[in-house]
């Protein structure tokens, strides 16, 4: 008989299935879309490049961590990935606002409709009128590459 797979903490020990069954599906991981994606417009608008393009980054491994855990839904996360989110970070790069803000905005009405698609039809994201504040989203000093 194989020995069980089990992964041990100081507090427990969990078999690999166990430790399967924890991982994120959408329900927790798209709070954390969202609000990455808030971040990112508010602060390419501010002029916060570097902190629009991390937002963007860290999103796109969010939904392929999703792709990875939810895989009936990896056709339309990896689309939204390789064309959306692709062009917003291509916008980043490029520091145009309003080219962002267009991408953004097309963005956003594709993942509504991905929500309707996929029988969530009650989820209808919207930009949020106020930019978060706890962060700064405006233009920040480029780092000095001399400096490292």
């Amino acid at each position: 008989m194989p020995e069980r797979l089990a992964g041990k903490t100081k507090h427990t020990e969990l078999t690999l299935d166990e430790i399967a069954s924890m991982q994120p599906g959408l329900g927790r991981l798209m709070p954390e879309v969202s609000q990455r994606y808030h971040i990112a417009y508010y602060a390419a608008k501010g002029g916060n490049w570097r902190l629009a393009a991390y937002q963007l980054r860290e999103l796109g491994g969010l939904l392929r961590l999703g792709a990875a855990t939810r895989p009936k839904y990896a056709p339309q996360l990896t689309a939204f990935e390789k064309v959306h989110l692709l062009a917003l970070l291509e916008a980043v790069a490029q520091r145009d606002f309003p080219t962002f803000e267009r991408a953004f905005g097309r963005a956003t009405e594709v993942a509504n409709i991905y929500h309707q698609a996929t029988d969530h039809a009650e989820i209808i994201w919207r930009l949020p009128p106020n930019p978060p504040d706890h962060l700064d989203l405006g233009p920040q000093a480029e780092p000095d590459p001399a400096a490292s």
